[in-house]
């Protein structure tokens, strides 16, 4: 096996600018770990673009190659649970975050971060659902288990975002009732084409809320904004109404009062999707795989080379990104 491979790389210039290029690397110069991967595909998110941009709180030291996720097939194992060959995906951890990651063509991790591709899901697709529908997934997985989804009216905000557009479909697949909240009017056809029975936008949204609280409209929601819009939510939810927290594209702050949670049986629930424990990760995988299975993934997302990753960064940092880029190595 050739030890040389090509990886995109983020690099700290003197100015304190940073600049991402595609570089040859060296396979003996990734990190300690009992998996050696050969990457087929990643994917791009929020984090992944914090990291490109230099962002500290993300990796702390660069070089560095993004990606936190990745499938691929594994080339060395040193662990008992995977043998040479076998078809895995890695998402979350530290990998592209301070850990070598998914946007170059190799990486070496803990087997202890790494689940089996199930045998009935796509690897292309693994990629397109990737940390995004795994958030997404764990959402909807802790909302059923307070309350069914089936025939429940459910809202999704940053629908057109990698969690939003996974947590329409799985929502709509499982029988759930969906309203779409999104800031982009140009959105509203794709938003109904995988399921979202209506669709609001942002502002109309924020205009029509009551607080501290208002009319009930919704059973459950998954949400990937907070801020103003986590606030407007709390205000709506129905008498024992559930809201799953997972992103903060419009604010980590957001205001609230007691009242939703004492007068109607309101629920906020944080979710996390990069250190869950790797068995309930399977799990989710094995849903995307199995009951949870979802057709059309194609209308979103795009495939893209290196180079079109790099070109794809800035679209996610400004809030422009629309459904899921994947990168597909050669």
């Amino acid at each position: 096996m050739d030890n040389i491979f090509n990886a995109i790389v983020v690099e700290e210039n003197e100015t304190g600018t940073f600049s991402q290029s595609i570089k040859e690397k060296n396979i003996n110069d990734l990190p300690e770990g009992d998996l050696l991967v050969r990457v087929k595909y990643s994917s791009l998110n929020y984090k992944d673009a914090l990291s490109f941009s230099g962002n500290k709180g993300v990796t702390k030291n660069y070089p560095h190659t993004p990606g936190i996720d990745a499938m691929g097939i594994v080339e060395f194992s040193a662990s008992s649970e995977f043998i040479k060959g076998e078809q895995v995906i890695v998402s979350g951890y530290d990998m592209g975050m301070n850990t070598s990651g998914g946007f170059g063509e190799y990486i070496r991790i803990p087997s202890g971060w790494v689940s089996h591709l199930p045998d009935d899901l796509d690897p292309l697709d693994s990629m397109v659902i990737g940390t995004a529908g795994l958030t997404a997934g764990l959402c909807i997985e802790t909302l059923q288990s307070i309350n069914e989804v089936d025939g429940k009216k459910a809202v999704v905000t940053g629908a057109t975002g990698g969690v939003g557009c996974i947590a329409v479909k799985l929502l709509s697949l499982l029988g759930a009732d969906v309203t779409a909240i999104s800031g982009k009017s140009d959105a509203t056809e794709l938003l109904k084409s995988i399921g979202a029975k209506e669709v609001l936008m942002r502002e109309d949204f924020l205009s029509s809320v009551r607080k501290p609280m208002g009319k009930g409209q919704w059973d459950i929601g998954v949400d990937v904004a907070g801020g103003d819009i986590l606030s407007g939510l709390i205000a709506s939810m129905n008498y024992g109404g559930a809201i799953t927290c997972c992103g903060l594209v419009a604010g980590p702050n957001f205001d609230t009062t007691v009242f939703p949670f004492i007068l109607r049986g309101n629920s906020l629930i944080g979710i996390d999707s990069g250190m869950v424990p790797i068995k309930e990760k399977s799990k989710i995988w094995q849903l995307f795989a199995g009951d949870w299975r979802l057709d059309g993934l194609s209308s979103i997302h795009k495939t893209v080379d290196m180079q079109g990753m790099i070109s794809e960064v800035n679209k996610i940092l400004n809030g422009k990104q629309v459904g899921r880029v994947v990168l597909k190595h050669n």
